[in-house]
């Protein structure tokens, strides 16, 4: 702990104990919007399927010929994973064929794990302050909260791991305990636009807690963890990110945490549940809408239990009413889930916009499942090449991500970014530069400014400001 400590303060942190929280990420200097807090290469991580374990392309794969479970794009990343996959490749291609298909990328990730530990116990690998398993061995695993049916869970994911590793100083009971640190500790690899790739277990990066009301943002440049500052973070505050999505009530926000992480939040956000705020808050994100198309106001339940009231015009909407479009929405929901398979876009198109016509009748106008379905429009519609009414359908969502997400949040800038996309793509230059100018105003804050990502965007930037500025002097002549 003490050289741990040593390798933080040259950064400006330190590890600190609060009663309520257990360990916790504290600054010992100040952080500016934009500045990198901390980063970590992970301990051990592994691709989605069907991506390489180097570098988590999904272009180019081939299975290695050995084990036939781990991918590679190419020589290079092959070379550099080869100390590690050497052992994990050696376990892999003695189970049968059968056994194989039950080693899932969680399975990979605890036999990485200990081979990992064998490797830096052999001192084939290197051990450092931030750089070794006790980091792992710290965190912690919840076993006292996990249900029976999860315990089994753990426990049979433990025998295959067993299986795959022979190694008679690991007990199943060690394994299943890791298993559970696993999934309050391990982070989802996203790239750039904060599409997941993988898994990675980075047990500095993991002492960080949650807020609702984060001041740092969690991304990822290749599998490198980055925590940057979102605003101004004083000498002795708490490093803060937020672990679950926040565009949701505090009651669904406090249930996700529970399930997952086994704590309740108490930020600043979360201390107001009950208060008529938060209520008002809830009832508009995931509730109902007026009556009167012409009225914005927000419902709750009346006294009666008849339905629920309008809190800006006083009008009453029936609770059968509202009951029965929700059961059409559910049922559509459905069924385009079943239909999804089939890969028809077209047909996707219809029956979300048939969903999207239902809520539009029952929910409140900045209500998060509408703009969800919304947000599904757009990625089908992108897909369809339908350039013009994606452009549309992304406009529709920027209001509700102006609300339910922070100025600098990374989901904002990059709803900015696909609309300023479009609409350059639509010839609508003078739109595009406002919309490219504002993504690169938030992400340049959470994914700082030297990215491949970053610099692709302000390249974007100037090239529609230089097209506006030959526009303009062409109409001058």
């Amino acid at each position: 702990m003490e050289e741990l400590q040593g390798a933080l303060q040259a950064g400006g942190l330190t590890v600190s104990n609060f009663p309520d929280k257990g360990r916790s990420l504290v600054t010992t200097r100040d952080f500016y919007p934009g500045e990198v807090i901390i980063s970590q290469e992970p301990y051990v991580c592994v691709p989605n399927n069907s991506r390489c374990d180097g570098c988590f392309t999904d272009t180019n794969l081939k299975k290695c010929s050995a084990c036939q479970v781990v991918c590679y794009c190419g020589s290079v990343c092959q070379k550099l994973d080869w100390k590690l996959h050497r052992l994990e490749c050696q376990a892999l291609s003695k189970l049968d064929k059968e056994r194989r298909k039950s080693v899932t990328p969680t399975i990979r990730l605890m036999v990485k794990l200990y081979l990992r530990r064998k490797l830096q116990n052999e001192k084939v690998i290197s051990v450092t302050a931030t750089d070794n398993y006790n980091l792992v061995e710290a965190l912690v695993s919840h076993m006292l909260d996990i249900d029976e049916k999860q315990l089994v869970l753990y426990a049979q994911m433990a025998n295959l791991v067993n299986l795959i590793l022979q190694l008679p100083e690991i007990s199943i009971k060690e394994i299943a305990e890791n298993f559970s640190k696993f999934a309050c500790n391990a982070h989802t690899i996203c790239d750039s636009e904060l599409r997941p790739l993988g898994t990675g277990l980075y047990p500095i990066i993991s002492i960080i807690n949650h807020s609702c009301l984060p001041n740092a943002v969690l991304v990822f440049e290749g599998r490198l963890a980055v925590v940057r500052a979102m605003q101004h973070i004083p000498k002795g505050d708490e490093v803060l990110i937020s672990y679950v999505e926040t565009a949701a009530s505090s009651t669904t926000r406090q249930k996700a945490l529970k399930e997952q992480y086994f704590f309740s939040c108490t930020c600043s956000r979360c201390i107001q549940v009950g208060q008529y705020e938060d209520i008002e808050e809830s009832a508009i994100l995931e509730g109902y809408r007026c009556r009167d198309n012409g009225c914005s106001g927000f419902l709750l339940r009346d006294s009666d239990d008849k339905g629920f009231v309008c809190q800006q015009c006083g009008l009453l909407r029936d609770k059968e009413e509202i009951r029965n479009i929700a059961s059409d929405i559910k049922a559509m929901s459905d069924k385009v889930l079943k239909s999804n398979s089939s890969g028809n876009h077209q047909d996707s198109v219809f029956m979300y916009k048939n969903i999207e016509k239902l809520q539009k009748q029952l929910c409140h106008p900045f209500s998060i499942s509408l703009m969800r379905t919304q947000e599904k429009l757009l990625e089908i519609l992108m897909q369809l090449e339908d350039w013009k009414e994606a452009l549309a359908y992304c406009r529709l969502t920027l209001p509700v991500y102006q609300r339910v997400y922070p100025g600098s949040h990374p989901l904002l800038g990059l709803q900015y970014y696909t609309c300023g996309k479009l609409e350059w793509l639509l010839g609508e230059t003078d739109e595009a530069i406002k919309s490219l100018t504002k993504a690169v105003d938030i992400l340049r804050i959470t994914h700082g400014s030297n990215t491949p990502f970053m610099k692709e965007l302000l390249m974007k930037l100037q090239e529609a400001r230089a097209e506006a500025s030959y526009k303009l002097s062409s109409r001058d002549e």
